[in-house]
């Protein structure tokens, strides 16, 4: 089952015409992912622009140096000297646990374009690449995940190290896991329902993310574990190697913002005129290493700043740092892609909403840095529909449109729907007929007594604050009576669109892997389209 973005709120408008009405914003994307027919000379510019191809082979084989890895990846990873070798991208910020599912939905997008890629054109080879977001430094969005307890409760489950949410403890990647994490499993192991697959899950899981790794090494585990065997080449773009080679990009970003400023700002603008800018553009997009912590890099007169600290630089002083110390830099949100796709020959980036948006404000700055944009691919999506939620729905004549809206208007609209006669119903009609009979009073008062009309105004809107007051008690009193359905319409809203949002955006795999086992990505793996290009239901 399939259903249209546009049925599903919370998608904004430039998305939206992303995937339905191109036409409207192909003046902010360089190609259409629909248009089949120009792929073919899009690969060619992408292939032949290319010059890197030796020095990211090596890098890859040593960062894979030492692991037992598949022979689908071993021969990914060969491929990629090949002059006709195209890269399939995705990456992620490293979630605790992988993040949320749609992380799998990415990496399993990829993995299957590739397979219909190298299917479809014998001339190129496609090879599927997952970007450990590793320089990112927002804690707060990857040390949390979300599960559904014995109760069909959400539960948010948090690992914590003792920092306060505003501390800037730099990138998320070089972090390591202290005692806490044990802390994180005993949680979590009290939140998961007891079945045949807990243990071995549980015990894989904390040798990957125990003490002393770092975020990235346990994400990085994780990912292999599941996806190697289908030839996924995890790639780290901390590795100092992949920083030497970032120094052009470091060091005319540094020269020439005002130049890319100006166009960042100019397209920007343009966008919010039609849509929502999904980006506030910065003056320079570049971080640095300072003190423990990651920095935006903010010009002041004639000389540099880090955002929130009193550190200053000169030009030639920044200059100088990126030719030694490159390491210590990283690209923000906007100039991620252009190193990315500075790095890989790529035909493809597989994005969610939020990246489609904001690649628009991105574009400008391949044009600057001389690199060709690649095709900006939407990501699979999906809710997993288990039967017994199935179950549920048929009863009470559900479609899971019907779920994607707030709990508690599912509520009220099942309880009308199996109530004899609708107390709002009642309610606004006893309202009407007694205000009705008031102002009716109240003109026959006027013509007895002026005084006694304006106090019937009064007497009014007390009948009515007694009438809201019977209403709101006698709603909660019917929730009571019908106390077995609400909460089925709990567990059906919890599961399906909880905290109001999509499945796949807040919780962790870890729920269903428990209850079903590991098969269950290889199902969803199998039955995940990657060229409908709509919201899918997938029932296990």
């Amino acid at each position: 089952m399939f259903i249209n973005f546009n049925d599903i709120p919370g998608h904004n408008r430039l998305f939206l015409d992303y995937l339905y009405k191109f036409e409207n914003v192909k003046d902010f994307y360089g190609s259409n992912f629909r248009n089949k027919e120009d792929f073919l000379q899009k690969f060619k510019n992408i292939a032949e622009q290319f010059s890197l191809r030796n020095e990211i082979h090596n890098i890859i084989a040593e960062q894979y140096a030492g692991k037992e890895i598949s022979l689908k990846t071993q021969k990914n990873i060969s491929l990629l000297k090949e002059k006709k070798t195209l890269a399939v991208v995705t990456g992620q910020q490293l979630g605790i646990l992988g993040g949320p599912l749609y992380t799998f939905y990415k990496t399993i997008t990829v993995l299957k374009l590739c397979s219909h890629l190298n299917e479809r054109y014998d001339e190129y080879q496609f090879v599927p690449v997952f970007w450990l977001e590793a320089d990112d430094h927002d804690f707060e969005e990857v040390r949390s995940i979300s599960i559904i307890n014995g109760n069909n409760d959400i539960r948010k489950i948090s690992y914590g190290d003792g920092q306060l949410p505003e501390e800037n403890a730099g990138s998320v990647g070089y972090l390591k896991f202290t005692d806490s994490i044990n802390i994180f499993f005993d949680e979590l192991n009290k939140v998961l329902r007891d079945t045949e697959f807990k243990q071995p899950l549980m015990e894989k899981l904390r040798a990957s993310f125990s003490k002393d790794k770092t975020f990235k090494q346990a994400f990085s585990e994780l990912l292999f574990w599941i996806f190697d065997q289908y030839g996924l080449i995890l790639f780290d773009p901390q590795d100092i190697k992949v920083k030497n080679i970032l120094k052009p990009i470091f060091k005319k970003e540094i020269s020439d913002f005002r130049q890319h400023t100006e166009k960042l700002v100019y397209v920007s603008a343009k966008i919010e005129e039609l849509y929502h800018a999904q980006v506030k553009v910065r003056t320079i997009n570049l971080f640095y290493n300072f003190d423990g912590g990651r920095y935006l890099i903010e010009p002041i007169e004639n000389e540099y700043r880090l955002k929130g600290k009193r550190k200053k630089f000169t030009h030639d002083e920044l200059i100088g740092l990126i030719e030694n110390e490159p390491y210590n830099f990283s690209p923000n949100v906007l100039l991620r892609p252009v190193c990315q796709d500075y790095l890989f020959p790529t035909g493809f980036y597989i994005a969610g909403p939020s990246e489609i948006s904001y690649f628009a404000q991105a574009l400008p700055l391949y044009n600057i840095f001389q690199i060709q944009p690649p095709i900006f691919y939407p990501r699979s999506s999906a809710t997993i529909m288990e039967k017994n939620i199935s179950s549920i729905m048929e009863k009470f004549g559900l479609e899971i449109r019907d779920v994607f809206v707030d709990s508690e208007a599912l509520k009220r609209r099942i309880i009308e729907s199996i109530s004899k006669n609708s107390l709002n119903e009642i309610f606004n009609g006893a309202m009407n007929n007694i205000e009705l009979i008031l102002d009716q009073l109240k003109e026959k008062l006027f013509d007895i007594d002026k005084t006694m009309s304006e106090s019937s105004t009064r007497y009014k809107q007390k009948f009515i604050n007694d009438l809201n007051v019977l209403k709101e008690k006698s709603l909660e009193a019917e929730k009571k009576k019908h106390e077995i359905t609400l909460r089925q319409i709990d567990k059906v809203s919890n599961i399906l669109f909880p905290n109001s949002n999509l499945q796949e955006r807040e919780f962790n795999f870890i729920y269903f892997a428990d209850k079903y086992g590991m098969d269950f990505i290889k199902q969803i793996f199998d039955e995940l389209s990657i060229n409908k290009f709509e919201h899918q239901v997938i029932t296990i």
